[in-house]
């Protein structure tokens, strides 16, 4: 399944349809247990080893919104207040140390992919805003969002002042092909949103449609920055392509992951109600492989579980289905092929916790 994205962030699935049910159909047994350990190797917490290059991450990221507004400058700080666990650039700053150490033991993050970590948590950050407003969300990472405070308008330009802040430290890097490949995580993540207000009536396109959605809202990020960061400390292009495979994998696993917790996780443990996805008519995973077993689902899925209803029984369905267990199994197909793409690199602290990374996101409950 990891090669069903082809190199570029375009999607090609040619055999999808065979592949996703011989997914559905593999036994457990084929499949390994998320309490194996991916790693035997010395333990490397990612978030000890990545902190001492994210010191002083916040306060870096509000001297880029310094503005003199005093409500948008209210409404930046909100978001960007030092408690969330700044996973993205933990990714991104491992990777570099990685890279650099393989191309030439470099022991170093450079200043500019620094920058690129500040600035991936920028953009996600911005995204975040952007799809609560699109959601009509009301609470985030446990707390009432922007729009539920400040109202739609404003929450919208407020997503749009920290884009055009992280566009502007991009810019400060001066490196063109850097520019290129961060701007294609804005590109994505808007293809992406105009791919999840869609929805596909052949049941076969439905999942490559979630897991093109899947890749550029959620995936791209963490793949561009990746690679970002690779092209700032090693000229060879395999390592790009290591970077960036790494990236795509770890991301649509993180997701698939989140879309199973959607309906395993009690809502004051995840930070914003379970069911959501329901509620807004998105077929996740979950849902997708349930309906093989209850196609009556099919319906539900093509009015967007709109009828009174629809989200209590398709809730259930999922529930009495093994769309759980499948989902799982495939995100830890996707973090074993992350696994495989950073063992490339030459052994390093940093390696070995991007590593267990992997096992983190399979582990993760909220």
């Amino acid at each position: 399944i990891c090669h069903i994205t082809q190199r570029s962030s375009t999607f090609s699935f040619p055999k999808i349809c065979s592949i996703f049910w011989r997914f559905h159909h593999t036994s457990a047994s084929h499949w390994c247990s998320c309490s194996k350990t991916i790693s035997d190797e010395k333990y490397q917490d990612p978030f000890q080893l990545g902190r001492k290059d994210l010191k002083n991450l916040y306060e870096d990221i509000k001297k880029e919104l310094l503005v003199s507004a005093a409500e948008l400058k209210e409404m930046c700080d909100y978001y960007f207040d030092g408690k969330g666990k700044a996973f993205r650039p933990m990714i991104v700053v491992l990777m570099a140390r990685a890279c650099n150490i393989h191309h030439n033991n470099s022991k170093e993050v450079q200043a500019s992919q620094r920058s690129v970590a500040i600035i991936a948590e920028m953009i996600h950050t911005a995204s975040l805003v952007h799809d609560d407003v699109i959601d009509d969300a009301n609470s985030r990472r446990g707390k009432r969002t922007l729009n539920q405070i400040w109202g739609e308008r404003k929450a919208v330009l407020a997503g749009d002042f920290i884009l055009s802040a992280a566009s502007l430290a991009l810019a400060r890097i001066g490196n063109t092909t850097i520019i290129s490949v961060l701007t294609q995580v804005i590109e994505d993540l808007v293809r992406g949103e105009f791919l999840q207000l869609g929805s596909k009536e052949n049941e076969n396109e439905r999942f490559a449609h979630y897991l093109e959605k899947t890749f550029k809202k959620t995936a791209s990020l963490i793949a561009n920055s990746c690679k970002a960061v690779s092209i700032l400390g090693c000229p060879d292009p395999k390592v790009h392509e290591i970077a960036y495979q790494y990236g795509k994998n770890v991301g649509i696993a993180f997701q698939l992951i989140d879309d199973v917790l959607d309906f395993t996780s009690c809502a004051d443990h995840l930070g914003k109600p379970t069911a959501a996805d329901l509620k807004l008519g998105l077929a996740t995973g979950p849902v997708l492989f349930a309906c093989r077993q209850f196609p009556e689902m099919n319906a539900m899925i093509m009015r967007r579980f709109s009828k009174p209803g629809d989200v209590e029984r398709a809730w259930k369905y999922v529930l009495q289905s093994d769309g759980v267990q499948q989902t799982t199994y495939l995100a830890q197909r996707y973090c074993h092929a992350a696994t495989r793409e950073i063992r490339k690199l030459r052994p390093s602290p940093e390696r070995e916790a991007l590593v267990h990374l992997t096992e983190m996101v399979l582990m993760r409950d909220k």
